[in-house]
């Protein structure tokens, strides 16, 4: 994924928070720092939008999205060794062999599902729940499945303490989906699968959409939009390169 690079300041002032905490000072940032972080996050998606535009089709993204990026303390949601890089246009580690995607991913994968408020949206794959958070700023019915427990435990931990009480996590094979609360208006996968799960196909709703990447764990992975129309129909077109960690699970 192409990284840009932010501006000479705001460089250097993440390249000394993450300095002083290699060097073990542990004083906690003020919201004013992380704020000023997360701007400076928002303003690599957006010039990483324009690099990518003629791929992804359009030359920004929602603002809605981009207020919820822009919003959501993306630092709730690393480990305490990962807290001054949280705002990195990059993947960080989560454990488990797990990530938290790449803020420009994230931010691509939610303006391709078009949420609406109001409308019901499946994550497969919580991982550290950031995705989900910024799935909450959209709509107030989410719905995510996790495999691993103790990243399902410490992301409902999160949500608890943010006070993000409508978003619903089941510790389970998300590629079977969340049948007991289907169909889903928008399903986002963040975990690549070798094929589109036919039980989140069934499970999206006509006129529905899907994000999910495709491919195996060492080869090109491509991020995928899936559309239901209005009587059923599928179809599907390719976005762009991706890499995520393979979908796990006994399918």
């Amino acid at each position: 994924m192409l990284m840009l690079m932010l501006n000479a300041k705001v460089a250097a002032y993440l390249h000394f928070a993450a300095l002083t905490a290699s060097l073990g000072f542990t004083a906690p940032l003020l919201a004013a720092d992380y704020q000023v972080q997360r701007q400076a996050m928002v303003n690599a998606i957006e010039e990483d939008v324009a690099v990518t535009s003629r791929h992804i089709g359009k030359p920004q993204f929602n603002p809605q999205v981009m207020n919820a990026m822009a919003s959501v303390p993306r630092h709730e949601f690393v480990p305490d060794a990962e807290k001054p890089y949280a705002y990195d246009n990059r993947p960080l580690p989560i454990g488990y062999g797990q990530t938290i995607s790449q803020p420009y991913i994230v931010a691509l994968m939610t303006d391709l599902l078009d949420l609406s408020a109001g409308e019901k949206v499946l994550e497969v794959g919580t991982g550290s729940g950031y995705q989900a958070a910024i799935l909450n700023q959209l709509t107030s019915q989410v719905f995510t499945v996790e495999i691993i427990e103790p990243l399902a435990q410490t992301a409902m931990e999160t949500f608890k303490r943010l006070h993000m009480n409508n978003i619903n996590v089941r510790i389970g094979d998300g590629y079977f989906g969340w049948q007991e609360y289907a169909p889903f208006d928008a399903i986002v996968v963040t975990a690549a699968a070798d094929h589109v799960p036919p039980p989140l196909v069934q499970q999206l709703k006509h006129g529905g959409r899907m994000v999910i990447p495709v491919g195996s764990r060492f080869f090109v992975q491509q991020l995928i939009l899936v559309t239901k129309d209005n009587i059923g129909r599928i179809t599907t077109r390719q976005i762009l390169p991706v890499q995520f960690v393979p979908l796990t699970g006994g399918h």
